[in-house]
């Protein structure tokens, strides 16, 4: 057996939960997940959060949905039928008329509640106000011209992955550069743009869950005056979707209860990996560490155990962070 065959007969010998955390949708499928936002002016942002908190009440939807001036962000679970008729509600307001909706089959418990307020912006970026996405941003990029390029092994091009590094150990695309990212803010330091401008003879493929990051990222890299920035469209969860298992290997981590997601295929692999053993694993926690701050980790079901109350499986109250 070739030492890549060995490698993931390990993975799987250690993973015994390499099928848990599939969402495909199915006709068999209760509850489901929508993931949707949308950049556009809204005038009364108190008004649209008062409107989509009624009609999330009434359609027993929970989630947590952010509206600001700038538009709207939302993550919401409920019934196949219930969600059907948000999507129909949406469809009746000219401004999100065209609004892509990203689905997966929920679990019924996904959120604990249903929060619905008004911020300053879709994502807390703090980028100057100048970023707009309405008027430049990186170049629309959709997962099967994406997939060809994989296919086609090109080497003019990397993808930049817009994600906190710990969603990265988790999965990621073929040939991503980590550039090390807390949170989104950190896109505008100097350390991490130097990471991005040793490849910025190739085309930059931008990535993130749902797309709504990489909005003001991918302009924000326009904005410094990177060429060729692209950015997938509809972002990874879309791509995991129509091609589950290939160039994107591990899970997707959710700020939801589910805490990471995949759709399956074939191909799939595990690529997490236990901060403490080393083993292949996709439990992530909430892990309070010595230096007395939190941070998210991979830990694997025989080393959680010895953490005790200092792991939890998280706070699905995290930033919606599309």
């Amino acid at each position: 057996m070739s030492n890549t065959s060995n490698h993931q007969a390990e993975l799987l010998e250690h993973s015994n939960n390499f099928n848990s955390g599939a969402y495909p949708i199915t006709t068999d499928t209760k509850y489901r997940v929508l993931l949707f936002y949308k950049y556009t002016n809204v005038a009364d942002p108190a008004a649209l959060m008062d409107r989509e908190r009624a009609i999330c009440e009434v359609l027993d939807l929970k989630g947590r949905i952010i509206v600001a001036e700038e538009g709207i962000n939302g993550t919401i679970e409920g019934t196949m039928e219930n969600t059907e008729k948000y999507i129909e509600h949406m469809r009746r307001d000219k401004r999100f008329r065209m609004m892509p909706f990203k689905e997966s089959a929920g679990t019924g418990d996904a959120f604990p509640r249903l929060s619905v307020k008004v911020r300053p912006e879709l994502v807390g970026q703090r980028f100057p106000k100048r970023i707009n996405p309405n008027k430049a941003t990186g170049k629309y990029l959709n997962p099967a011209e994406l997939k060809r390029w994989f296919a086609d092994k090109r080497d003019d091009f990397v993808v930049i992955d817009m994600r906190n590094d710990y969603e990265l150990q988790l999965g990621r695309f073929d040939k991503t550069v980590e550039i090390g990212l807390q949170n989104s803010r950190d896109l505008a330091k100097e350390e991490v743009l130097d990471k991005i401008r040793v490849h910025r003879d190739k085309k930059l493929v931008t990535v993130c869950n749902g797309d709504v990051r990489c909005e003001k990222m991918s302009a924000y890299l326009v904005d410094a005056g990177f060429d060729n920035v692209y950015q997938l469209q509809d972002g990874i969860h879309t791509y995991m979707q129509k091609f589950p298992g290939e160039d994107f290997q591990g899970t997707l981590y959710t700020f939801d209860g589910r805490k990471t997601m995949h759709f399956g295929g074939d191909n799939r692999q595990i690529v997490g990996k236990c901060y403490k053993c080393d083993i292949a694993c996709e439990e992530i926690y909430d892990v309070d560490e010595d230096d007395g701050h939190e941070y998210q980790r991979i830990v694997c079901d025989n080393c959680v155990v010895p953490l005790g109350d200092r792991a939890r499986r998280g706070n699905v109250y995290r930033a919606t962070n599309n």
